[in-house]
């Protein structure tokens, strides 16, 4: 979805005035133990971020490649430049993410047309694809999605053209363990579904999803289940179908899906603002084929399991009076390992957070700790008042997150300063540390 600080802006004031009464923030990290009871010291630290400067890279996502190189990709270089040239714009890492270079994705008349929403994802076979969505900022409205695959880890690009419809908007690409790709987006008449079983050559339109609503996120579990987050928000939020809020599950590839309500409660209004901003509602399945959602909501930060493929959730509130909370994102692994990152407050308040959660069997709560939080160096430039001072801003609706093989964990987020001539993304590091702490009290 084409972002919009302005809307931004007003979203995150309507939120605080809903909140401002409450004051207290407690974490559920010690939720239903006994007094006695020894848990597990846990810190989740950041080392300094790496700054890559270059074009900007707004709402950036990030994986990892079965080689060990990390790929970064973003959008909006074509706007901030002025070129009436879409760009697909993407950066590679050999060598862990302290020095990056610039992908050659190909031209435009290649097929390697995007300026805004991007996903990413690598096969079993080390195939990377590279899913993007060309958004007309004159008519408001995106209006074409496409895909990139390339089998030699960036070297050399094929480009499909998926969809050229009006109100086409926020794709994503993931590959099943069998290496079959799917990729989902919305186009304001419902979430289209698009296979490919030949490593990316050809791509087949399967039924829709849904017949309304968007394509908020989309999750491959190990075994091949598919699941999609589908909301009342599409088509860069001018169409709004009232009362869709789903998740939509499918074990036989995307041929037939069973659809439930999403677990838990969220504040929907028409342009996706107030009182939360919202528009990725993520999922993740991890290592043993549990699903999870996470999301916030005016009464806190909230994480949902299930173990039947989203027939039944279990659900946990994770905090239980946070600030204006929002743009959450979520990954899973192994046995209940979960990162998360979400945003909170505004304007002076304002800054990103990283978690880590682990969930245990049963209705047992998840051990969560967060990360010393920060604040990324993107903004918003005021476009009617360029004289007026900038205003923070998550350039993007989400804070990607991902587990690399060797165990570490990473965070990207944009630069996006117009004032000081910053343009880019940072990486940070997280480091895990576990002992043993004195009884809860």
């Amino acid at each position: 979805m084409k972002s919009n600080g302005i809307r931004y802006q007003l979203g995150l004031g309507v939120a605080l005035l809903g909140l401002v009464c409450l004051t207290s923030c407690r974490r559920s990290n010690g939720v239903g133990r006994a007094p006695s009871e020894k848990v597990p010291s846990w810190t989740l630290t950041a080392a300094p971020p790496i700054n890559h400067l270059d074009v900007v890279a707004r709402e950036p996502m990030i994986v990892e490649h079965s080689d060990g190189t990390l790929f970064v990709g973003g959008y909006g270089a074509a706007f901030m430049s002025g070129k009436k040239t879409d760009e697909a714009t993407l950066w590679k890492s050999r060598d862990g993410g302290m020095t990056w270079a610039r992908v050659n994705v190909g031209t435009p008349a290649q097929g390697a047309a995007g300026n805004s929403d991007v996903d990413l994802a690598v096969a079993p076979d080390g195939t990377l694809y590279f899913a993007t969505l060309v958004y007309d900022d004159k008519a408001d409205a995106g209006k074409q999605i496409s895909v990139g695959m390339s089998k030699d880890a960036g070297a050399t690009w094929k480009w499909v053209l998926l969809s050229k419809t009006r109100f086409d908007d926020r794709p994503w690409v993931k590959v099943t363990p069998d290496g079959t790709a799917h990729v989902i987006w919305n186009d304001g008449r419902g979430v289209c579904h698009a296979v490919s079983k030949d490593g990316g050559l050809t791509w087949v339109e399967e039924v829709r999803i849904n017949p309304k609503g968007g394509s908020s996120h989309l999750a491959v579990g190990p075994n091949g289940e598919i699941a999609v987050r589908v909301i009342p928000l599409s088509a860069a939020g001018s169409k709004y179908d009232e009362g869709v809020d789903l998740v939509a599950v499918s074990t036989d590839g995307g041929m037939t899906w069973r659809k439930e309500p999403a677990p838990g409660y969220r504040e929907w209004s028409p342009g996706g603002y107030f009182p939360v901003p919202r528009w990725v509602e993520p999922l993740a399945w991890d290592g043993q084929g549990a699903l999870y959602s996470f999301w916030t909501n005016l009464k806190g930060i909230w994480l949902a399991r299930s173990t039947d493929r989203g027939a039944t959730w279990t659900t946990w509130r994770l905090r239980e009076c946070p600030e204006v909370a929002y743009f959450p994102y979520l990954v899973a692994r192994g046995r209940g390992e979960l990162a998360a990152t979400w945003f909170s407050g505004w304007t002076g308040t304002w800054q990103a957070r990283t978690a880590r959660i682990d969930v245990g069997e049963g209705e047992a709560p998840p051990r969560m700790v967060e990360s010393a939080p920060f604040r990324p160096d993107s903004w918003q430039q005021n476009q009617k008042w360029p004289e007026e001072p900038q205003t923070p801003d998550p350039a993007g609706e989400y804070l990607a997150v991902s587990f690399l093989r060797n165990g570490g964990l990473v965070v990207v987020n944009p630069i996006q300063n117009r004032q000081e001539k910053r343009y880019g993304f940072s990486l940070w590091k997280l480091e895990e540390r576990r002992g043993e702490s004195p009884p809860v009290k």
